[in-house]
């Protein structure tokens, strides 16, 4: 597996468990996955702020930067420049947008969902692919914030989840 892949994985692993403040979207590490976003930290839905978290906390490795500096043709990117390029936006039907704007792969529900693919759902809701999906009937494994035991989209934590495939709405590719 791609080591860039395998830290990110590793990032998000490391929340799992992860819950929300005693009040729907509170909390401190809630406010700071919510900080990776373009919005102000509030009482709104932050399962996109999760993600967007784990990309910022990824391009903190240097080699996650320099593969990016290559996709990119930015030879050197630093931490800042690299930051400015991530998805910032706190829904998960933005993360398509961002990513075809990008340039980076915006593959159909119909395709095999791979480790490190963010999956966005139909119900406005995105996770991390954490494992590689065999056939296109198989559960898909994920990492998502705000979500919970019930695999709701409004959730209390960070919680590592199966779901169908048929709930996929797409998968972003961003690193092969």
């Amino acid at each position: 597996m791609n080591p860039a892949i395998e830290k990110l994985i590793s990032i998000a692993r490391k929340e799992i468990g992860t819950r929300e403040g005693p009040a729907n979207n509170t909390g401190a590490r809630v406010v700071e996955y919510q900080g990776a976003t373009w919005l102000q930290p509030g009482a709104w839905p932050w399962c996109a702020a999760f993600t967007c978290w784990i990309m910022r906390e990824l391009l903190e490795d240097e080699a996650v930067r320099a593969y990016l500096s290559t996709y990119f043709k930015r030879p050197g990117l630093t931490f800042a420049q690299a930051d400015k390029l991530r998805c910032r936006d706190a829904s998960a039907f933005g993360w398509e947008k961002w990513a075809a704007s990008a340039g980076f792969q915006v593959l159909s529900e119909a395709s095999l969902a791979r480790a490190g693919d963010f999956v966005v759902y139909d119900f406005s809701h995105i996770g991390l692919v954490i494992e590689d999906q065999a056939s296109p009937t198989d559960k898909i494994k994920t990492i998502e914030g705000n979500t919970n035991g019930h695999g709701e989209r409004e959730g209390d934590g960070v919680w590592a989840k199966e779901r169908i495939h048929t709930l996929t709405k797409s998968y972003i590719r961003i690193f092969n």
